[in-house]
Parts: C-alpha cells; structure tokens; sequence
C-alpha cells in the first residue's frame, strides 16, 4: 500500500474529533450528493451511492445527515450543484500525484490546486499527464480478526485480484472497478468490512527513504487534502512503515 494512504488513515484516527470530523463529513456527505444526483436515490441500485453510504457509516456519519444529503442528490431537498473534477500533478522529487474533487466553481479550485502545488514544492500538470501511471482498482476494506488465508480464500473465489495484509488495521482486498460490488458481498458475508471505493492504483511506486523528502511529499499531500473542493489525494509513492511512523509522532 502506498505510503499516503497509510498515512491518511493516521491522520483520522487523531483528528477524529471537532472541526476535522466535521470536514470530513462535508466531504461524505458531497459524495452521496453527487452519487445520488447522477445515479438515483436507492443505494440498491445505485454501488456509487451505496458504497458512499458504506464509508459515511464507518465514519460514523449520523444517519439523518446521510438521508439529507441523499435528498440533496434527487432533488427532495434544496442542495449545491457540485461538478466533479480531478487534477494530474507532480510532487517534490517527481512523486506522481492525483487529486479528486467536488466542486461548485471549477476557476476557485484549480487556482487552490494550482497554488497549493506550487507552494508544497511540486507543480500542477496538463491532463492525461500522470493518469497514465495509475490504473482504476476497486478497494474494500476487511477489518482486523480473521486471518490472511481466509481473507484470501473468500476474496479470490470472488473474483479479487490481490489481498494486502495491513497489519493491525486488517486486510484491503483489490479488485476490477466492476467486481468492487460482487467481491463486497461475497466478503460481508464472512467478515466485518469497513470502506468500498474505487481508487487510483499506482502501476509502480516510488520508495521514498530520505525523512525530508518524505516529510515534504506528505505535507503537500496533507495540504492537498485538507482544501474543500477535494474529495482524494493518490500517489505513486511508497514511504517505509518505520518512517511513517516516525513522521507521525514527529
């Protein structure tokens, strides 16, 4: 798993309190907007809105915000018009980077993007001009308890591609973007899931060893994160457990 995303995971668990929670809330709660604006209201018919949902509940997301936000989407309720857009750029030391993002003016976001990059040492890229270093994968989080041959066994039976054994956070099982739903119900099934997504899966990554470049790429990563309009930040990078670990108490 790349470094970022590890680190991602860090980074919640310690702000999962106050204004942090409540950023990432908006967030969720514009994907299922999104998602139910463009593919109905009922999550049974919809994996975009049912895997949004998914995410919000393992957010603990209050259930009356996740129905707003739902009706926000099919119109029942008045709601903001929000564009999905996504963004290609490069990071210190060359490090590949793509940021997802929802948004109700596509000018104020790329001018936050384009300067975010600038000011975290990288810079933003034409389209089409790091995308060709990642391939779409659907993820889904297997929380901790069973083990690796079990995860493996269901998974594959399924129709996964990969199971990555995530230490004490569990399992994350890879597949094709249209086997995301299938594979999900085959593993609930069995075990307790957390997240389904479909992501951008770096083709290779590039290890990052030295603790001042790391600690640059994860704090523009961390910018990049941290604006409004941005749904996901996916890198080709690949930082060392030992020395995310040590970022992270630094």
């Amino acid at each position: 798993m790349s470094g970022h995303n590890r680190w991602t995971k860090i980074k919640r668990k310690v702000e999962a309190v106050g204004a942090a929670k409540g950023k990432l809330y908006t967030k969720l709660i514009k994907e299922i907007t999104v998602a139910a604006r463009t593919g109905g209201g009922d999550p049974s018919g919809n994996a975009r809105l049912r895997a949004a949902i998914e995410v919000a509940k393992d957010a603990n997301m209050p259930g009356d915000n996740i129905t707003r936000a739902v009706k926000k989407g099919t119109g029942e309720l008045e709601g903001v018009d929000y564009q999905e857009a996504v963004y290609e750029g490069y990071g210190p030391g060359g490090v590949a980077l793509i940021v997802e993002c929802l948004t109700d003016n596509r000018n104020r976001t790329a001018g936050d993007i384009r300067s975010t990059f600038a000011k975290g040492g990288g810079n933003l890229a034409a389209e089409g001009a790091v995308s060709w270093m990642f391939e779409r994968r659907g993820a889904v989080d297997v929380k901790a308890g069973p083990t690796e041959d079990q995860v493996m066994e269901v998974a594959i039976e399924a129709g996964a591609e990969d199971v990555v054994n995530q230490g004490a956070e569990g399992f994350e099982v890879r597949t094709l973007p249209h086997d995301l739903h299938p594979v999900g119900a085959a593993l609930e099934k069995r075990f307790k899931l957390g997240a389904r997504r479909v992501t951008y899966a770096p083709k290779d990554t590039v290890r990052i060893q030295d603790p001042d470049r790391a600690r640059s790429v994860l704090k523009l990563v961390d910018a990049l994160d941290d604006l409004d309009d941005v749904q996901n930040v996916y890198g080709n990078f690949e930082i060392p457990d030992a020395l995310l670990d040590t970022l992270s108490q630094g």
